[in-house]
């Protein structure tokens, strides 16, 4: 049962109420000084008048509330220690008096005493026009949204919220006295509590679209920013001469393969062509997409600080790999530019040094192969024991040619399929995570913001992605129905099916019309 926000007030002219009942504060003018100057006695009238009593003393003066404390009293503050009021409705009818008598304080900016969003339109002048939506008992952003965007105008949590709002009556009284043409749409406050109902609402279409945008754009970002990295560990690469490799137990006894990596480049691209064909026709692409954007992005984020932290000695004397400056900041970033587009392959003419901890192709090959793994039905043994044995192969490649340690294939794949069992188990149970937790929302924010609200597990549906014209015209135009020529032809006899009242079944019809056949 949802209770109603807004009660129904007393009219203006009701007298106050003895047990715990409330009544409109601003019809009651028993002080002439504003509220901001009261002391405890007439914080403690103002509770006896508005039937709390038996709180006056308790809060006027055993607390020591004056009026510019009592303003800033919120829900919480009654509820908790030292107050602690235990009567749901006293808590409940003290809030509304409170903020009742703040609206008075502050008539500018009025605000209602609920947790739900409210609009009022509140006309200042024939040009301009404010429409308000408030949020009370909670820390929130005050914003003012004009015509060209959300303007922030202050934070505030419930000890300043009172002074948050000056703030916004002040700004907003700036803004209303320009000179000009315009207009102010709302005042909007932004509450932790509204961020998440927002976030965790259950994804439409266009929400899932705006994910999906936001998602891609932070995978982009990630691979420029690894490929800019790549570009910065390049000059800082050790010089041969002086740091031999270091020793390896894998590849002091596994002989140099010349051709072994552009192997290991061609089977991320078998892979790739597989995976992309799968999520071709997959019936939830978009989802898919979504959290492959996500898990992309955020291991090479890791595999940036890793590189740039700790410089390795090349690993192979075959690799002709110097010290090398770029220049310029703008040298640098079109560098790292051809690195992005190229997508750090070396058979598209890409070569870069000192980017071994930890290895960028075994991410790749690894994230590839758990997503086909993942998103086909469990009955396609044939298709995951083939990705599987590509994934092995790619990382033997990748040994055989000396382009990376061994501790760098190992920790990426480690990582990459630990950050891809982990993000799907959150996916997969983020509603019962964040709700016994509500820490998970910060210990996984890019999860919980990608996957709350969500469709958690998607089974694996597939379909055609478009729909094919309807030809039923043509075909209909071929072959035309039987019809009845005219007297001077042949006439075309045209079956007619008629059911009999007994037994209403075509294959009865059918017997009447053998019989008259036979005679």
């Amino acid at each position: 049962m949802r209770l109603d926000p807004y009660p129904q007030l007393p009219a203006a002219d009701a007298r106050p109420q003895t047990n715990g009942g409330i009544h409109s504060a601003r019809d009651v003018d028993y002080h002439r000084k504003p509220v901001k100057d009261w002391d405890y006695a007439d914080v403690a009238e103002w509770l006896s008048s508005e039937g709390f009593s038996a709180f006056a003393n308790l809060i006027a003066f055993e607390h020591k509330i004056d009026g510019s404390m009592l303003l800033m009293l919120t829900e919480k503050d009654l509820r908790e220690k030292p107050l602690e009021m235990t009567c749901l409705g006293d808590i409940k009818r003290l809030a509304i008096a409170i903020s009742m008598l703040r609206d008075s304080a502050h008539p500018k900016l009025h605000t209602f005493p609920s947790t739900s969003s409210v609009q009022e339109p509140v006309h200042s002048s024939p040009k301009k026009t404010i429409s308000k939506t408030a949020r009370e008992h909670e820390d929130m952003l005050v914003c003012v949204e004009v015509e060209d965007g959300v303007v922030p105008i202050a934070n505030a949590d419930s000890k300043i919220l009172a002074d948050t709002r000056e703030n916004a009556n002040r700004v907003l009284t700036e803004i209303m006295s320009k000179d000009g043409e315009g207009e102010v749409r709302r005042v909007h406050l932004l509450s932790r509590e509204e961020i998440i109902r927002q976030v965790e609402s259950p994804d439409t279409k266009n929400k899932s679209y705006v994910k999906l945008f936001i998602a891609f754009c932070y995978c982009s970002f990630s691979l420029l920013i690894t490929a800019f990295t790549m570009v910065i560990v390049h000059d800082r690469v050790p010089d041969m001469k002086t740091y031999p490799p270091l020793p390896d137990v894998v590849l002091d006894n596994l002989p140099f393969i010349p051709w072994a990596f552009e192997m290991c480049e061609l089977i991320a691209v078998c892979l790739s062509t597989v995976w992309f064909i799968i999520l071709f026709f997959h019936k939830h692409r978009v989802v898919i997409m979504r959290r492959m954007f996500s898990l992309t992005g955020t291991v090479f984020l890791l595999r940036c600080v890793t590189m740039i932290i700790t410089s390795l000695s090349v690993p192979g004397a075959h690799l002709e790999c110097r010290a090398k400056t770029y220049g310029s900041l703008w040298a640098k970033l079109w560098h790292a530019y051809h690195i992005w587009s190229k997508l750090g392959m070396s058979i598209r003419g890409v070569r870069t040094c000192g980017d071994y901890m930890f290895s960028g192709h075994t991410t790749a090959i690894t994230l590839l192969n758990h997503l086909i793994t993942e998103y086909t039905p469990d009955s396609w043994h044939g298709l995951h024991t083939a990705t599987w044995v590509l994934n092995l192969f790619g990382i033997f490649f990748i040994l055989a040619g000396h382009e990376h340690y061994s501790i760098d294939v190992f920790i990426a794949f480690y990582i990459s399929s630990r950050m891809f069992l982990y993000y799907h188990a959150y996916a997969y149970n983020h509603y019962n995570l964040t709700f016994q937790d509500g820490r998970m929302r910060i210990w996984f924010p890019l999860g919980w913001f990608f996957e709350a609200g969500g469709h958690g597990r998607v089974p694996n549906e597939y379909e055609f992605p478009f729909s094919l014209p309807d030809v039923s015209w043509l075909s209909r135009k071929r072959n035309p129905s039987p019809t009845v020529v005219g007297s001077g032809e042949k006439r075309t006899r045209i079956p007619s099916l008629s059911l009999d009242r007994k037994n209403p079944s075509p294959e009865n019809n059918n017997k009447p019309t053998r019989r008259r056949r036979k005679r």
